[in-house]
């Protein structure tokens, strides 16, 4: 069974503007700009025949959609940003920017099952995608999909689909947004639009 995924961040918020952790329990809402971004996306591919839209359980990821009038859509907590613990909601003050690359280095470095307090581990994260990854994948009738999730669990689910080391995440750029196009032959996935931001002109975030 052959699909055509069309996997995307969403759009910008405030919290990405202050440089405000989010992650998995915090449920902000689009700026201004992040709603630009969603229509540039979906004014650059609402001709695709999406047969269905699978979004995170969070607000910012159901906006970046909207668009998409028409279209069936269906939240799997399995595409949910990865939880930060008690760095939710902080922001990046030198020494939560120092533990986050203390423990970015450890992921590096294969030390996957370490979370900030409070939080998931990529392993953790990883468990819940492939769930949502399966359901994804047993769904006969959907050939053409769109799904739109966030950065750090974006990566973590291009590495699940090809089968690479999850310590590779850091790998694979990101911007709100920016499309990953990847074809699945019924066996293999393959990246066959890697970060694709051409609808971001003059729309281009951190």
């Amino acid at each position: 069974m052959e699909k055509t995924l069309y996997i995307i961040r969403h759009g910008q918020t405030d919290l990405n503007l202050k440089g405000i952790v989010q992650g998995r329990g915090i449920d902000s809402p689009l700026n201004e700009t992040g709603k630009r971004q969603a229509e540039a996306f979906y004014t650059h591919y609402r001709d695709v025949p999406f047969d269905k839209i699978y979004t995170s359980t969070l607000v910012r990821t159901h906006q970046t959609v909207a668009p998409f009038v028409g279209v069936a859509k269906e939240q799997l907590a399995g595409l949910d940003e990865i939880g930060w613990g008690i760095y939710e909601g902080k922001e990046q003050h030198p020494d939560i920017m120092s533990g986050f690359a203390d423990l970015i280095e450890r992921w590096r470095k294969g030390e996957l099952d370490r979370a900030v307090e409070g939080g998931e581990t990529p392993n953790q994260l990883a468990e819940r995608q492939r769930k949502a990854l399966d359901h994804i994948l047993s769904q006969p009738h959907e050939r053409t999909v769109l799904i739109c999730m966030h950065g750090r669990a974006m990566r973590i689910f291009l590495c699940l689909l090809m089968g690479l080391d999850i310590a590779t995440m850091d790998d694979f750029p990101h911007t709100n947004t920016a499309l990953y196009k990847v074809q699945y032959d019924g066996r293999r996935f393959a990246i066959v639009d890697p970060y694709n931001i051409e609808h971001l002109a003059g729309l281009l975030t951190e």
